[in-house]
């Protein structure tokens, strides 16, 4: 060997440091990396779902349809032009029998507005399916094959709290309809509250490749437990760029209970408004660094009060979770469901208080009494209700507003024609509050000739004076 590879070597053996041992693998075993027995433990349970609608087009619209002089020279060549025109759409995605006797999850958007329901086992059995409960607000549905003979394969849910950042795991799906495909990654992020995708957001991020077709599939753990369901991807090209959501499990589980025995799903009413901690009500208020929710009002009663929050206060756990915004704050308690209690920790003062949280579904009081305005007026077409707290968690609005808010406003109705729209809150109408539906109707029956109204959108106050 030449003097320069020696003198190469010895640097490098000095840079190695102490020899290590090394021992040659004496079985195939010991060198195989393989998820194949944690695919085959769950992929039977795995399904395509084939979903179809009837879509409803307008039809040709010109006032030329109906004009004599084209109907001489064009005759039947315009009859059906002007009519509304109906297609049938078809949408593909992915699910897992979470229980032997044909319970299915997946995700509301992949059977939203379906008219069949068509679901494909990994082993090519067909089976039509019927929709328990379609939750928009979690992206969750949950459907029931029908005519099941005999026991399907199900996969076991685990627990979505227990995952780590840098876990490994699996997503089983169909994407693009080429068949039962696997792909693993780890998970890249947790508890992510900013992705815009549902109303009720903490999702699990992963790298493993999602794509379209995929939605409704599961993320696997390497224990075989199924730990979420796999919904949407971050894509500048429609493909998988790596980046990845599924909601947890731990979410799915509450609307499979609430869509298996029948109920209606509940979430746990807040009792209180509030808003993040940002970096500098952090800085203000001496904390290390921004988190929780700062209490800004309680209402009297409600299970906020009645754990003993005050305004000021900043929520920072549920249970033994950490809260780091308003998102975060909203899933753990959608997860616990109602009818029980669990500890909330709040800094008052920056001391760490404790109190015990009923979780209890959110009144609906006022009533919501709801009245569609007809005649002569600028709010005619449109329909007004109460709100209440268990409205506006319906309409997926902060529980704490409250007033009388336009929920139909149908396209060229006087209303539209006014400027209103959906999600209005009348706040004054001549210099009178409409605090209640009957002070509208009180007003409508007074029939002014003159309307100056006053309505909160987006938190703006907008006027409009109408003759």
């Amino acid at each position: 060997m030449k003097p320069r590879l020696l003198s190469a070597l010895a640097v490098l053996l000095a840079l190695a440091g102490p020899a290590v041992a090394q021992t040659v693998p004496d079985s195939r075993v010991q060198i195989d990396l393989s998820f194949a027995p944690v695919v085959k433990q769950v992929a039977p349970a795995v399904v395509n779902i084939y979903a179809e609608r009837t879509v409803e087009s307008r039809g040709l619209q010109s006032p030329l349809l109906d004009d004599p002089f084209f109907r001489r020279f064009f005759g039947d060549m315009l009859q059906g032009l002007g009519q509304p025109r109906r297609r049938v759409e078809n949408s593909l995605g992915s699910g897992v029998i979470v229980s032997a006797d044909g319970v299915v999850v997946t995700n509301h958007h992949v059977i939203a507005g379906a008219d069949k329901i068509r679901v494909v086992l990994a082993d090519r059995r067909e089976f039509d399916a019927e929709t328990l409960l379609s939750d928009e607000r979690t992206d969750i549905a949950v459907l029931r094959l029908q005519d099941v003979d005999k026991a399907l394969p199900a996969a076991t849910l685990g627990r979505s709290d227990d995952l780590e950042v840098g876990d490994l795991v699996l997503a089983i799906g169909n994407p693009f309809g080429v068949g039962q495909t696997v792909t693993s990654g780890i998970v890249s992020g947790l508890a992510r509250t900013s992705v815009g995708i549902t109303d009720i957001q903490s999702f699990i991020q992963t790298d493993a490749a999602i794509n379209p077709g995929n939605s409704g599939g599961a993320l696997v753990a390497l224990d075989g437990t199924v730990v979420g369901v796999n919904t949407a991807i971050f894509s500048r090209s429609g493909g998988s760029m790596g980046i990845g959501f599924a909601v947890p499990v731990d979410m799915a589980r509450t609307v499979v209970a609430a869509a298996v025995e029948g109920r209606e799903l509940q979430r746990p009413w807040l009792g209180f408004a509030g808003r993040d901690v940002d970096a500098d009500m952090a800085e203000a208020l001496g904390m290390p660094a921004p988190r929780g929710v700062i209490v800004e009002s309680v209402s009297p009663g409600g299970p906020a009060d009645r754990a003993g929050l005050e305004a000021g206060d900043i929520v920072v756990s549920i249970g033994d979770r950490p809260i780091a915004d308003g998102q975060s704050l909203r899933f753990r308690l959608a997860t616990r469901g109602v009818g029980s209690a669990v500890d909330i920790g709040y800094l008052r003062d920056g001391a760490l208080e404790s109190g015990l949280f009923d979780l209890i579904p959110p009144p609906e009081d006022p009533a919501r009494d709801p009245v569609t305005v007809d005649g002569r007026t600028p709010l005619t077409g449109a329909t007004f209700l109460n709100l209440s707290p268990a409205v506006a968690d319906e309409l997926g609005l902060p529980t704490d507003l409250s007033g009388v808010m336009a929920v139909e406003v149908p396209r060229r109705s006087p209303a539209a024609q006014t400027g209103f729209r959906p999600g209005d809150i009348l706040r004054e109408i001549n210099g009178v509050p409409i605090e209640r539906t009957e002070d509208l109707r009180r007003l409508l029956r007074a029939a002014p000739a003159e309307w100056r109204i006053a309505v909160e959108r987006d938190g703006e106050i907008y006027r409009v004076a109408v003759r």
